[in-house]
């Protein structure tokens, strides 16, 4: 049986350096509250993170706050704002490399892979991840689905372009072996109380999964 975890999905951290999208904001939080994250992430197994966009706070902000607490997680970068005010440049993204941290797609340009016909599909789930991974310097295989929205053609696709492993955005607790795995977006009012509801909520789901399994060896 798959471990039961939580996963936590975060954009981006402190002041913003870059006119946001509509709906970001909902979704940036302080560093105040993201180290609050990282303090429970630090003493506890079944609490990963996961960075989408490729701000540049992942750099300024992120790292060496993950450093300090012996911390890796996984980044998902926009490969076609690279460079631009806000977000990751080469160097960042060759920076979070060389830090140990697991470099993966968000795509292109931050659009709905339900919608793209094929020569867009491929620029967002092929294009993207060979870019990521020549910067890096090792094969880019996962992938974090924007918007969190997907269908079956989506995860064909996925598939067809060799993804290892895919995030959504559905909530709810995970399975560390699993291809397609669920995170939790954390919110701009993030505060204690609902992070421990989102924290117990894997606990819970954990205790009944193995439950389940152990059941099933009787």
């Amino acid at each position: 049986m798959g471990v039961v975890t939580v996963i936590l999905a975060v954009h981006g951290v402190g002041r913003p350096a870059r006119q946001l999208d509509p709906g970001e904001d909902e979704r940036w939080l302080t560093v105040e509250q993201f180290e609050r994250v990282l303090d429970v992430a630090a003493e506890r197994e079944d609490v990963r993170l996961t960075f989408d966009d490729g701000n540049e706070s992942d750099v300024e902000i992120v790292l060496p706050r993950l450093a300090d607490r012996g911390l890796t997680a996984e980044f998902f970068p926009l490969a076609g704002r690279l460079g631009q005010r806000g977000y990751l440049d080469r160097d960042g993204l060759r920076e979070l490399t060389r830090a140990g941290m697991e470099i993966g797609s968000h795509g292109w340009e931050p659009r709905d892979w339900r919608r793209l016909d094929d020569r867009h599909a491929d620029r967002e789930l092929k294009d993207a991840p060979k870019l990521l991974g020549d910067l890096c310097g090792r094969p880019v295989r996962r992938y974090s689905l924007p918007f969190g929205a997907y269908d079956r053609r989506v995860l064909a696709r996925l598939r067809q372009a060799g993804a290892t492993r895919v995030y959504s955005s559905d909530g709810g607790a995970a399975r560390r072996d699993g291809w397609l795995q669920a995170r939790t977006e954390l919110p701009h009012d993030l505060d204690g109380d609902w992070l421990d509801g989102v924290l117990a909520g894997s606990r819970r789901a954990a205790h009944w999964a193995n439950r389940l399994f152990h059941r099933a060896l009787r």
